[in-house]
């Protein structure tokens, strides 16, 4: 289903040194005078270059870091050649613009390039790839300073892309730490997002893309994933992303998916769903969220098995028709029912959603009375007699153990 490359970039040319004492004392003469398939060397130092396009196959490897500082003057290294290696450079003091998107690493129609190993700091757009496939961005580190997101920008975007490894890079501090639009066939894996002022990761009118074994913390919202189709979101922690509109993960408008193996832990909302579509979620844990699940409306042919709710605050707030959405075989934590046949599955039926929940969805001010007796005393009398929950909305064989 999905395609990257993880090769590196074979090149067989010369060998260009740049260093202050070198023939070449500016990248920017070195790339003049390369010819396709060089290599170039770039010696510790700091230099003072912006606007360096790259337009034939080439590789930049630096040295033990060495600095290309911008000097806020507008975008740093430009990739506008297939075959291109840049790896092992500091880059910095990218220019910050309101009508272009100035980036430290930009990759235009470029196929089967690498971006290794790199450290960004004072950015407005970290590496940014446009129109480009079949490349590996892994390993880089970058670290911006926003506040606010209009005058910020993202940390890895994708737009109109194809066949990108986007991976192990750490990225902090910025918009949105990675960002899709009209990007398929993506590899997003162990990846650290995190205290970005927006989304860790966030997805538009992508398709056919697998993120997994990634770390979304304390980001204003982790992960968004809109108007798309068959994702796999697998393996990863979605932890502290806490706020009054805060959620480990959004999905709207998003079809034939899979989320599996995750874990949801301490968010303010751990997955909120609105017009999701035949997903499954299976294996994933949800713990100490204030709510684990929030099922918004148009959602249908979704499967909720296996999963583990621990000490949520509200495991499961809807606020819509069942539809065909099916809850069986979950752990709640919650749950005070017996097991006589010792089966391992409740004799009696579990009703995830609290009429509380439902009160708090409506008039979201009657939250300081949650652990209050009053809570208590309504939650149990709408389980005895439901009238406002959905009364067939039930897990009809609840795990009395957490599943593996």
């Amino acid at each position: 289903m999905i395609l990257w490359s993880l090769a590196g970039i074979a090149q067989s040319g010369n060998l260009l040194v740049v260093c202050e004492d070198c023939e070449y004392k500016t990248v920017a003469e070195a790339i003049r005078n390369a010819d396709a398939y060089d290599t170039l060397r770039i010696e510790p130092g700091i230099y003072r270059e912006y606007n360096l396009v790259i337009d034939k196959p080439l590789t930049l490897q630096g040295v033990n870091l060495p600095t290309i500082d911008g000097g806020d003057m507008g975008e740093i290294i430009t990739i506008q050649s297939d075959n291109v290696t840049v790896s092992g450079i500091r880059v910095i003091n990218v220019g910050t613009s309101y009508t272009k998107d100035f980036a430290a690493v930009r990759a235009v129609k470029s196929r089967n390039f690498a971006i290794r190993d790199m450290l960004m700091e004072k950015l407005f757009f970290g590496i940014y790839l446009e129109k480009s496939a079949h490349g590996v961005v892994s390993g880089n580190k970058i670290l911006g300073d926003a506040e606010e997101e209009f005058n910020s920008g993202n940390g890895i975007q994708l737009w109109h892309c194809d066949s990108i490894a986007v991976t192990g890079n750490h990225v902090e501090k910025v918009r949105d730490g990675i960002y899709l639009e009209f990007s398929d066939n993506i590899n997003i894996s162990g990846n650290t997002s995190s205290n970005n002022v927006r989304y860790g990761l966030h997805f538009m009118f992508s398709n056919n893309d697998l993120y997994e074994g990634n770390l979304f913390e304390n980001n204003g919202a982790g992960v968004a994933v809109m108007f798309s189709k068959r994702i796999v979101m697998k393996g990863n922690t979605f932890k502290k992303n806490w706020g009054t509109a805060a959620f480990g993960l959004l999905l709207k408008e998003i079809n034939d998916s899979e989320i599996y193996d995750n874990r949801f832990l301490d968010n303010t909302i751990g997955i909120q769903i609105e017009g999701a579509n035949r997903l499954t979620y299976r294996n994933n844990l949800f713990s100490n969220n204030g709510w684990a699940l929030k099922v918004r409306g148009a959602c249908y042919g979704n499967s909720f098995t296996a999963n583990n709710f621990l000490n949520n605050a509200f495991d499961l707030s809807y606020n819509s028709n069942l539809n065909d959405n099916v809850f069986k075989g979950n752990y709640w934590s919650e749950y005070t029912g017996y097991d006589l046949d010792k089966n391992g599955i409740g004799d009696v039926p579990y009703r995830p959603v609290k009429l509380f929940s439902y009160i708090v969805n409506r008039t979201p001010e009657t939250i300081v009375l949650l652990r209050s007796f009053f809570m208590g005393l309504i939650d149990f009398s709408e389980k005895v007699s439901p009238v406002f929950t959905p009364d067939n909305l039930v897990d009809t064989q609840p795990l009395m153990k957490r599943s593996l």
